[in-house]
């Protein structure tokens, strides 16, 4: 059995928190949050963006601390699930690989590459998984499309559209201020040039154009650039969208054989195929806003009990990812190309 203490219990530590009682060979056996509040259950605060209504928790049974230090100086847990603002995630990675323990951090795994880069090679001098919470894979459209690519099934990726809008996300102090998560361009797109560098890889440049807040950027449309022959990939990703509309996302893949169409605004994942015929495929979890978290959870436990460190959490990827993110707000404020290396 797989034993997780998560830290920081906002919106995102109760997800976590909720997934982990679906799993399998691992639980929640510890929290550490400073909020006494929290400690006693009660996580009214903890209002996000989807999934069920905050309320009482029931925390029987897990051990609760107020300090990070008391957290990893338990030896009854194995992964530190770390799920604080994306400003602390380097910090406190670093701290729990050096006390022996595996580590799930959500996304983006840093605020800066230089950071990321600290964290991934912390966590190969101590021989500890370092594992990053992208969970968009584990939703089934895109786990859908990530498969169907990756398998080679219809060919390669010819081109390819991926868009991600949200409203200004005013429902949490800290996940509105740049400083503290990267702003939009990074603490939102970062979902989509993952998934980018998942299915596509790492282009050579990229070329962006956007609106900028301040020193963040909020809304930009980017061109990957693979050189030739590479596909032809474009992302529209921010916050700009009134509140009457919350959220899209989606794409249009385009394979040599078939193409993916999705839109959650409207347009279920359809497969269009070579013979002129088209379908739906069935799709496990739709519509379930835990169970994708509950699969990227069960991922990162079935890591720690292998010891081998599953590919959609690489830590790796995870930093291409973060680079790409801010070689696109580069692009915005340059207005021009900017090689990704």
């Amino acid at each position: 059995m797989v034993r997780i203490g998560i830290i920081g219990i906002g919106f995102m530590g109760r997800i976590h928190f909720l997934a982990a009682q679906r799993l399998s060979e691992a639980k929640v056996t510890a929290i550490c949050t400073r909020d006494a509040a929290k400690r006693a259950g009660d996580w009214s605060k903890t209002r996000g963006n989807f999934g069920p209504e905050p309320g009482q928790v029931d925390l029987a049974g897990v051990k609760t601390y107020a300090k990070l230090e008391e957290l990893l100086a338990d030896k009854d847990i194995d992964l530190i699930d770390i799920c604080t603002v994306t400003d602390q995630h380097a910090t406190i990675a670093i701290q729990a690989l050096k006390a022996g323990k595996h580590v799930l951090v959500e996304k983006a795994i840093a605020l800066s590459p230089q950071d990321a880069d600290t964290m991934v090679s912390a966590a190969k001098q101590v021989g500890k998984l370092l594992m990053v919470a992208h969970v968009l894979p584990f939703f089934p459209e895109f786990k859908f499309a990530a498969e169907t690519i990756r398998s080679g099934k219809y060919g390669k990726v010819l081109a390819a559209h991926f868009k991600r809008v949200i409203a200004k996300p005013d429902w949490s102090a800290d996940m509105a201020d740049a400083a503290k998560t990267g702003g939009p361009a990074v603490d939102l797109h970062i979902h989509d040039t993952h998934f980018i560098g998942l299915v596509c890889g790492v282009p050579k440049q990229v070329f962006s154009v956007g609106t900028v807040e301040g020193d963040a950027v909020t809304y930009l449309t980017t061109s990957y650039l693979y050189g030739p022959g590479g596909p032809a990939v474009t992302c529209s990703s921010g916050a700009l969208s009134m509140k009457g509309r919350p959220f899209v996302h989606g794409y249009e893949i385009f394979l040599e054989r078939s193409t993916l169409i999705y839109d959650s605004g409207g347009t279920p994942l359809t497969l269009f195929t070579a013979d002129g015929q088209s379908s739906q495929p069935a799709l496990a979890g739709g519509g379930d806003a835990l169970a994708a978290f509950a699969d990227e959870l069960q991922a990162a436990g079935s890591g720690v009990t292998s010891g081998k460190e599953p590919d959609l959490l690489s830590g790796k990827l995870a930093r291409d990812a973060l680079v790409l993110c801010h070689r696109e707000c580069e692009s915005v404020k340059l207005g021009k190309a900017v090689a990704v290396a």
